[in-house]
């Protein structure tokens, strides 16, 4: 039988590393990044168009690389990071693998230009699906800068599983603040279609997280410290005030890398456990200092999950150390029954030295043994008179023609109207409910053919949806004015959102009076919703948008409708009373597609009687 294995050639195992390591634009922008780090640069530019589907560029002065270097670098598993085996237990760069630019140059064009600091001229090479079409010298500066174009050109699959603009421009963002955030001592900057979205100077990590977030990022943050011998702790939590229901603002950097940990994350969920409000997630920045020999990075060619050699050791450390800041800055309370409060030292008082010698007055008139006539003499100041009788307060009354001998019996007071009633006793008259609420989260109600359960929350998205779909679509919302303006403080990518969706907004009643640099000021909201809502309504609507929203108009109005109709639909455990349950089921089969709720789950079910008298067999 004639053998059947053979070898790969390198172009397709190239395009099978890809799929591994390049799912979308924010794969390449991840990988160049870390690139320039590892170059030791200290300014990389990034430059994006369509978001990264067109264009990817990062731009360094690192140290660059030769002639040889370069194009030796886009071979499969040619890497300057390591030299044996056990290098892999002693990282200390970002990249290690040698597949990042190999894969990258099998899928798309891609442009180097390189020079060493002593070299007088660089160079440059272009790339074509694994195949090198130039190689030249070039006039550039020190350092290196990577274009990647046409990503996916000779996979169509590939590129048509990619999202809309601003779902991969998400992706992008994501990974530029994931790298910036761990390196504060390198300045970064990233341009979108030609115009600057940050420019983030060299600074400190709190500072970093500030020029990333917004300055009202600053107010909520609450160190935390921690050295030991096993893991060293430094960053900062949220206050649990400013928690919010997206996991947005969670970073864990282990020795400078980004990583995903669902068990470290439950540590620092435990440490707030009891200060947060069901559905919200703290906001954490920490950087973690372990032994590069206790950790495995090579799992994941993504290199976003890490094995640790103690797990249990630093969930301990990392939920101690979080609670222990918690409470050292006051935001978790403190239960001690024997602090007394009035002995605290006030701040004030902190930085002195010595306290004061209290002054003592002497009274040297003072007599114990004397007689308290005399003072007791002049304690009285006036004459109490005796309380004349009641009697006197009507005296008088007669003279000026008050009649006191009233006769009461002529009085005639105005005839009560009479009610007529349908009934003619009350005892007649039978209230009759066809509702009952269920554990508070499900409507049962009686129809002819036997009962019928109706989920409250599904229910009132649905009827809530084709409300603001068609307040959306005729443009005729109504507005409740605010006595004050609402003030939202958002980012600057949040506040884009925002601009972008104002005007459908506005149909569905939400009034702007100012939107500017990371404050959106708000004069009015649709009718029924409060005012407390406003914020989780904004913050859930820019998530969605953030990770859903198409291209097409009509999809973005359904998609405004849809969030705000999951924002302020009523909740499960929601107790409603009697006509609440009657007006939801009313309102509910007065909809369009009763049957569904906007994200096609079942609002209802129906129960025959035959199937119940089935059940008592």
């Amino acid at each position: 039988m004639a053998d059947i294995i053979q070898l790969l050639p390198d172009h397709v195992a190239n395009q099978i590393a890809a799929g591994e390591v390049v799912q979308r634009p924010a794969s390449v922008v991840k990988e160049l990044l870390e690139n320039a780090i590892d170059a030791g640069a200290t300014s990389i530019k990034l430059i994006v168009k369509d978001a990264g589907k067109t264009l990817v560029q990062v731009i360094d002065d690192g140290k660059g690389m030769s002639n040889t270097d370069a194009r030796l670098s886009f071979e499969r598993h040619a890497t300057s990071k390591i030299r044996t085996a056990d290098d892999l237990f002693q990282l200390h760069t970002k990249g290690f693998r040698g597949e990042a630019l190999a894969s990258i140059a099998a899928i798309a064009h891609v442009e180097l230009k390189t020079k060493q600091e002593s070299d007088d001229v660089g160079n440059v090479i272009v790339i074509e699906g694994s195949s090198v079409t130039s190689q030249e010298v070039i006039v550039t500066p020190k350092g290196s800068s990577i274009s990647v174009k046409n990503l996916f050109f000779n996979i169509p699959a590939r590129r048509n599983f990619l999202k809309s603009n601003t779902v991969e421009l998400r992706h992008v963002i994501d990974e530029f603040h994931r790298v910036a955030l761990a390196h504060p001592n390198i300045s970064f900057a990233l341009y979108n279609n030609g115009s600057e979205s940050f420019n983030l100077p060299i600074s400190n990590f709190r500072q970093r997280i500030v020029n990333v977030f917004g300055n009202k990022t600053n107010e909520k943050l609450v160190p935390v410290e921690e050295d030991t011998e096993v893991l060293k702790i430094s960053g900062f939590v949220g206050k649990p005030e400013f928690a919010k229901k997206s996991r947005g603002e969670q970073y864990f950097f282990v020795n400078n890398r980004f990583i995903k940990s669902a068990y470290l994350n439950h540590a620092i969920s435990s440490a707030f456990d009891g200060l947060l409000k069901n559905g919200t997630h703290p906001s954490y920045f920490l950087n973690l200092t372990v032994d590069p020999q206790t950790i495995d990075i090579n799992i994941h060619p993504t290199k976003t999950e890490i094995k640790f050699d103690d797990e249990h050791t630093l969930y301990a450390l990392l939920r101690s150390a979080v609670k222990h800041s918690l409470g050292q800055f006051n935001i978790a309370p403190v239960l001690d029954f024997e602090r007394d409060p009035s002995l605290d030292t006030p701040y004030s008082y902190n930085n002195k030295d010595k306290a004061d010698t209290p002054k003592i007055e002497i009274d040297r008139s003072f007599n114990p043994f004397k007689e308290e006539t005399d003072s007791r003499a002049r304690a009285v100041a006036y004459k109490k008179e005796p309380a004349s009788s009641w009697e006197s307060l009507y005296v008088g009354l007669e003279s000026k023609g008050t009649k006191t001998n009233q006769d009461f019996s002529e009085v005639r007071f105005e005839s009560e109207a009479e009610t007529v009633s349908v009934f003619k006793n009350d005892k007649d008259v039978e209230h009759i409910h066809t509702t009952y609420q269920l554990h508070n989260k499900y409507i049962v109600s009686t129809i002819k053919s036997g009962m019928m359960m109706i989920d409250q929350h599904r229910a009132h998205q649905r009827v809530l949806y084709e409300d603001f779909l068609k307040n959306l679509t005729v443009k005729e919302a109504m507005s409740q004015q605010l006595l004050f303006p609402l003030q939202l403080h958002f980012s600057n990518q949040e506040i884009v959102v925002i601009q972008q969706l104002k005007d459908d907004l506005e149909h569905t009643g939400f009034m702007f009076s100012n939107i500017r640099e990371e404050l959106v000021e708000i004069t009015g909201v649709p009718v029924g919703v409060p005012e407390s809502e406003v914020s989780i309504i904004l913050e859930q609507l820019i998530s969605d948008v953030e990770n859903e929203v198409p291209d097409s108009n009509f999809s973005a109005t359904d998609l405004l409708a849809k969030s705000m109709a999951k924002s302020l639909a009523i909740k499960t455990g929601q107790s409603l009373q009697k006509d609440e349950q009657e007006h939801l089921v009313n309102k509910l089969f007065a909809c369009k597609e009763p049957n569904v709720s906007p994200s096609n789950r079942v609002t209802f079910i129906t129960m025959s009687v035959d199937e119940l008298d089935k059940k008592f067999i």
